[in-house]
């Protein structure tokens, strides 16, 4: 890669390490850059999912405050997150990439659908929760989640783009507390996925790893990281429910184009 393709990939880097810390689906548009300068699909996914482990470690950091209180549901939704970031890692060293690229739209429709209505959606849950009628029935909504938490680190595993949309609609709905609080633990389950994949592609794959890439967008993240959690905090729940709905619409769009190509 010469000396403009490392500048590329550094703002790309850059920008995306601060959208992942607002809502998720940096990868968007680090991905697509580095396929543009030329660096093989499988390669490129795999030193940019690596990359940016260090970018949303700065973002979860950022989003430290929203996490107080909240640590026995992050243990209980971890390991959830983790055991699917593996089955999403092995996927991905497994199977035609195009297998999972027809699932990937549907699933982030759904993500944003939850994202939009998640205000009445969680007031319903609480409803429901809270009526005697329904109580031993709506303790299924434990296990729901945490089966839900599952299947997105599976899908960040294999993918990576867009596992924070879907986070943030699963846990705004089933998760009391605010959207920023959802942000929050987005950050830390997402982090944990990436954690989780890097360290497979480094035992099974580390052959196919641009490390040049890795370090330029591991810099360049976690500035972004730091920078995107500190606006990302500010920003008041519709106007976040907004920035994740266009963001949404975007990686909809690349996902389906990808598709028609």
């Amino acid at each position: 890669m010469d000396l403009l393709g490392s500048v590329i990939v550094f703002f790309a880097g850059l920008w995306a390490g601060t959208i992942n810390a607002v809502v998720g689906s940096g990868t968007l548009v680090t991905f697509p850059v580095l396929i543009a300068l030329g660096v093989a699909p499988v390669v490129a996914s795999m030193s940019n999912a690596m990359g940016l482990v260090a970018g949303t470690a700065a973002g979860a950091w950022g989003y430290r405050r929203e996490l107080k209180g909240r640590g026995l549901q992050l243990l209980r939704l971890l390991p959830a997150s983790l055991l699917g970031g593996i089955s999403g890692a092995w996927l991905l060293l497994h199977l035609p990439e195009t297998v999972f690229h027809y699932v990937a739209p549907v699933l982030l429709v759904l993500a944003l659908l939850m994202v939009v209505f998640q205000p009445r959606l969680q007031t319903w849950v609480r409803n429901r929760e809270e009526n005697p009628e329904h109580a031993i029935r709506d303790k299924r909504h434990g296990v729901l989640l945490v089966v839900l938490v599952y299947l997105a680190g599976v899908y960040g595993g294999y993918f990576v783009a867009a596992q924070g949309i879907l986070l943030v609609g699963i846990l705004g709905v089933f998760l009391t507390g605010t959207i920023q609080n959802a942000n929050a633990m987005k950050n830390i389950l997402v982090l944990g996925v990436n954690l989780v994949a890097a360290i497979s592609y480094l035992l099974f794959a580390f052959d196919r790893i641009n490390w040049l890439v890795v370090l330029l967008i591991a810099v360049s993240s976690t500035v972004g990281g730091l920078f995107g959690s500190r606006i990302g905090r500010r920003l008041s729940p519709v106007i976040l429910r907004a920035v994740i709905f266009v963001l949404g619409l975007v990686a909809l769009a690349v996902m389906i184009a990808n598709l028609l190509k």
